[in-house]
């Protein structure tokens, strides 16, 4: 069984459309396969709606991330520009819903019921961490600098945790490492029997680890559920397109467009 691990789209639906023909290549549904995502679908990009929809429809699940919450309840401790953002997605399923209000309720009902934390087999599941599930950030630099708060968040995992949120691929260890893509042969981490790892598949429609290409992974499984590896994948899409859309849009700030041709 394979798991194409997707997370944070932020409404970019160009870059969702390359990863999920990627995903259709690399795994087989039909088969029993599975799309899991760790959250933000939504927030900075221009496709809020299209984006939700279509993980609606392809995936098993989704988790709830704090753009997802932001725009289903309130953004906080937003900067400026993702807090105008949320406000400009919410107005987009609101105008949707004079459209058609039956997929808005649907669609509504999605994001209310994203859960914060799912356990599945021997993987937790989480947008943040295992310690604050929606708004913890997790980054590589803990690994050296944070011995305390990776302690404490290993404790709460006894096997392998898969985590969203900073939009950086990589593989987090229980002795206090981090290991890029770029740092792992074939960009795949081969698991080992006993060891505790927080994998992050980086983002699909926002990469901040200075590469713009979308980036995603897929989880192979034995035959009794344990994970044997985690294969990073990169996309190219067209960022550029995505870009002039954000400019096109006057309740959206040009650096969220900006942003995207540079991968930060």
């Amino acid at each position: 069984m394979r798991i194409a691990l997707i997370s944070d789209i932020h409404g970019n639906m160009d870059a969702l459309e390359v990863v999920l023909a990627d995903i259709d290549r690399q795994i087989n549904t039909a088969k029993g396969d599975e799309i899991w995502c760790l959250g933000d679908i939504i927030g900075y990009g221009p496709d809020p709606v299209a984006c939700v929809d279509t993980v609606a429809r392809r995936c098993k699940w989704s988790l709830m991330g704090n753009h997802d919450f932001g725009v289903l309840y309130e953004p906080t401790n937003f900067n400026a520009a993702a807090e105008q953002a949320a406000h400009w997605t919410r107005k987009q399923f609101e105008a949707e819903a004079k459209l058609d209000r039956e997929g808005a309720v649907k669609r509504w009902e999605f994001l209310g019921k994203l859960r914060v934390r799912v356990n599945e087999g021997p993987f937790l599941c989480v947008h943040g961490t295992p310690r604050r599930p929606i708004n913890e950030y997790l980054f590589p630099e803990d690994a050296d600098n944070s011995p305390n708060k990776m302690q404490q968040i290993f404790e709460r995992i006894e096997h392998c945790c898969f985590v969203g949120h900073t939009h950086v691929p990589g593989v987090f260890t229980g002795d206090c490492d981090f290991y890029s893509p770029r740092e792992i042969s074939d960009s795949t981490w081969q698991f080992k029997s006993g060891e505790k790892v927080i994998i992050n598949p980086g983002s699909v429609g926002q990469p901040r680890d200075l590469d713009p290409r979308s980036s995603y992974a897929i989880i192979e499984l034995d035959g009794s559920g344990e994970a044997k590896s985690a294969k990073f994948i990169r996309l190219e899409y067209n960022a550029k397109a995505v870009s002039e859309k954000i400019h096109g849009i006057p309740e959206l700030n040009n650096w969220l467009g900006e942003r995207l041709l540079e991968g930060r």
